[in-house]
């Protein structure tokens, strides 16, 4: 939620990428990281019923489900954009629901550019952005190369800070951020985002 829209311009922490967005928060997960295929699927729908333009889903799992591909397509049929976390098994395939028709799955990059020790790819692979890579300080500022973020603390939910993450569920909101900037623009439809953050994204030639 804050990549895409933490507050910007107050001197304090980090900038979101579609700052005067709001976010629509839909609790899927529980606290150990799971959750039900038709939790998420009836998230999906409930987003796309109230008014949502963009779908960020940082999560994902390894198998394929009708459930949340029909989920999808309804939310896409209603003008809304999913974006999702291609998966951080370091494999060539990417994992669900990204891997679904009608999703943006986005992988992860470090520093450079270059895709991410952990991070999935594939020929379902739609774009990549920022991951982070929390085991490097490429550019030498005496930081981990992570994705910064005000986040709850690990073990501590009451207590929050900023911490350096690194995932794809990093970079995928970022590219939500970024569509969400696209739909205020007055590209909506979920088709003609995808078109235009794939045409005007930098290609490395894989």
């Amino acid at each position: 939620a804050g990549t895409i829209a933490q507050t910007t311009n107050n001197g304090l922490g980090v900038a979101g990428v579609a700052f005067d967005s709001a976010i629509m928060p839909l609790k899927v997960l529980g606290g150990d990281g799971r959750g039900s295929v038709a939790g998420i699927a009836n998230a999906i729908r409930y987003a796309a019923d109230h008014g949502a333009q963009v779908i960020n889903m940082s999560l994902g799992g390894p198998l394929p489900s009708r459930v949340m591909a029909k989920a999808i397509e309804y939310a896409n049929q209603k003008g809304v954009t999913v974006v999702c976390a291609a998966g951080n098994e370091s494999k060539s395939r990417i994992g669900y629901p990204a891997a679904n028709d009608g999703a943006i799955a986005v992988a992860a990059v470090d520093l450079t550019g270059e895709r991410t020790w952990y991070s999935n790819w594939g020929d379902q692979l739609d774009v990549s952005a920022p991951g982070g890579d929390t085991r490097v300080d490429k550019n030498r500022d005496g930081y981990p190369d992570g994705v910064l973020q005000n986040t709850i603390k690990l073990q501590d939910p009451l207590t929050n800070d900023y911490m350096w993450l690194q995932g794809t569920s990093m970079a995928s909101p970022h590219v939500a951020g970024v569509a969400a900037l696209v739909n205020a623009l007055g590209v909506t439809q979920p088709a003609a985002v995808e078109a235009l953050l794939k045409a005007t994204a930098r290609s490395k030639g894989e």
